[in-house]
This record gives structure tokens, sequence and C-alpha cells, in this order.
């Protein structure tokens, strides 16, 4: 099967390839690593504004989706120009709170997300309790077996957004203490490995949204969705490497001739391409698939989070031998992607269950 982006879906990649290299959003993830936030949530408000979270948004919430083919086209860019914050998380826990539909928790932040003002962050069995960026998001969705939980964010009210975008400059509504407070510190926070992600436990707690079946049934869909961006999020992150590969390996000169001249090198990045080709159609099969029928599609999103999983992590490795010792540097550039990679091979997913799931689940038709 050959899957082929059409002419609307190809021009919304390259608008915002186009403006995500004008955002200098590396620079951005570095200040988010500081505890800067400003900087990236005016991106992510400029994403919001080109639409990328409304893609995950019902219409009746004022988004267009949910669009899992849009979405896989912008979480590659995403991973590509390694954008900072709770991205993933924002969109499963719009997902989650679509599904639950009649909750005034979907009345209140949907719309908000649609257009970029509100990031969320999730927390649910599929990532061991921790939720992303807690300490930023303007809510954390807090997801167990059979319930769902809402903790407001110091940006948690409703209404205009704090002029330079930092969370921490915000109010507090409804005389809910924010999360942020809770657990900013405390035992429960702690990094990944990638230095730009914090991950943090939401502590028991928070408005209840949804308990029983439901609550299920839309924790499971949220996580579904949640694996499949952070597929599309780990190619584009592998992509990045590569391209950032080649490029070096044809201007560092070794013994007189570029070093990408050797075989070594050579198969060494040909091997990262073909594993990135490989799993490009793998995550835009799960894209159609979740079109088709969200409830059939485990086995399609897991092999999809898998095959770019491992390839972003092959191109990170592959990356690093190419660059030598200065690919180890923190201060090179490089290095945002390869932490990345590194955490999005196990996030929402790691490799193992993933091909458990794949060999016990049925592949969608």
């Amino acid at each position: 099967m050959r899957f082929s982006l059409d002419t609307e879906q190809r021009e919304f990649g390259r608008t915002l390839a186009r403006l995500l290299a004008a955002s200098d959003a590396p620079a951005a993830a570095r200040a988010w690593a500081r505890g800067e936030y400003g900087p990236g949530r005016a991106l992510c408000q400029r994403l919001g504004d080109a639409g990328v979270f409304a893609l995950a948004v019902p219409e009746k919430h004022g988004g267009c989706g949910p669009l899992p083919v849009e979405i896989a086209v912008a979480f590659e860019e995403l991973g590509h120009h390694a954008v900072p914050g709770p991205l993933v998380e924002t969109v499963a826990a719009a997902i989650l709170l679509g599904r639950l539909g009649g909750v005034g928790a979907a009345e209140e932040w949907l719309p908000r997300v649609s257009t970029g003002h509100a990031l969320l962050s999730l927390a649910a069995p599929a990532s061991d309790g921790y939720a992303l960026d807690a300490e930023t998001a303007d809510a954390v969705v807090v997801a167990g077996e059979t319930e769902v939980r809402l903790w407001r964010g110091a940006c948690g009210a409703a209404g205009p957004e704090p002029a330079d975008g930092n969370a921490r400059a915000c109010g507090v509504a409804g005389g809910q203490e924010p999360l942020d407070a809770v657990i900013g510190g405390g035992p429960g926070a702690g990094s990944s490995l990638d230095p730009v992600r914090r991950l943090s436990r939401p502590p028991r707690g928070g408005e209840p949204l949804a308990h029983g079946p439901a609550a299920r049934a839309a924790v499971e869909e949220a996580t579904l969705w949640a694996a499949f961006a952070t597929a599309a999020q780990a190619l584009g992150v592998g992509q990045a490497l590569l391209d950032r590969s080649v490029e070096y390996a044809r201007q560092r000169r070794q013994f007189g001739v570029a070093i990408g001249s050797f075989q070594a090198v050579k198969h060494r990045l040909a091997d990262v391409l073909i594993g990135l080709e490989f799993a490009r159609p793998l995550v835009y099969g799960a894209a159609v698939a979740l079109a088709a029928a969200p409830e059939r599609a485990a086995a399609d999103v897991a092999a999809a989070k898998v095959a770019a999983g491992e390839a972003g992590y092959a191109a990170a490795r592959a990356a690093l031998q190419v660059h030598g010792a200065i690919g180890y540097t923190a201060e090179y550039d490089l290095s945002l992607w390869i932490g990345r990679a590194r955490a999005l091979r196990c996030a929402w997913g790691t490799p193992g269950e993933c091909r458990r799931r794949v060999l016990t689940e049925p592949f969608h038709k």
C-alpha cells in the first residue's frame, strides 16, 4: 500500500516547517530546559494559530478533528525542529476530554486548546503516572484505570493569557492550590533522558471528571493517540539527526577528504535512512487506521511506535559516531535531538511493550 499526502497536507507541512525554521525552536528548547517557558509558550501559541492543536479537538468545541494524518504531518515537523513542551500530551488530553464529551471540563478547556491558549499534560498508567511539564501546563489530566481527574496549573483560570506567556505568572482559579505549587521541586519531580523534558508525578486529588467504563474507554483511546503522536515526533527527530549527520559528513575532512566519502560512514547513514523510510509508512498507516476505526488500531499504532522509536534512536547513535566528540557536548544543538530520540523511544510505550501488542492485537484491515 502506498501512502501519499494530498496537496493540502503537503502544504500544511511546508508551512509549519517555514514557521518553525523562522522561530528558532532550538533556542526556545534551551530556554525551556532552564525553566524559562516564555519563548516556548509563545511558539506554542503560534502553532495554535496555525491550527496544530485544533487537529485533535472536535468541531463542536472549536476544532476540526480529530485528523490523524494531519497530526502525523504536524508532529513530524515538531520533532524535526525540537519544539519543547507537552505537545503530545496536549493532543492526547484533548482526545480524552473530547471522548468524555459532556463533562464541563471539555467545554472549558477544548476551545482554549484549539486556539493554542492552553497546554495540557496527561498522567496515565501508560506513562507510569508521570506527567510531562506539569509545572508549566495550564492543567493536568490525571487518568487512572477507571477514573479521570483534573488538576489546574498556575494558568488554570479561563481568561486572558499572561503577556509573557510564562505559566508561572498566572493567577490561581477557584481556590484550588495550583499543581506547580504542590509538586514544584518535590520528590515527585525529576528529569527524563531529555533535559528539556521534566517529569512529575501528580498527587492524589483534583477535580473528578469521570469514572467507570466511560473513563476507561477514554483513557485507552487517549493513550493510543499519545503513542501515535510520539511515533510521528520520533520520526521527525530521526530525520533531523540524519540531515545534520549528512551535512556534517560532507563538511568534516580527514586525510584530506570529506568523511562522507568513507564507505563505513556511507553505510551507517544508509542504514539510518532505511530505518526511517521503513518507519514512515507504518506511521501513516497507523494514521489511516485511526481515522477508520480507532478501536481496532492498537496494533497499527504499536508497530508505528516501535519502528519510529527505534529508527530515531538508531539515528541518534549514528549521529554521535559521525560527529565524534563534538556530538557529546551539551552546547552543540545536536544534543537536543539526541536526548529527545532517547526519551521518545520509551515514552508512551517501550519497544518491548509495543512488540507484545503487535503480537497480540489484530491489525486494522
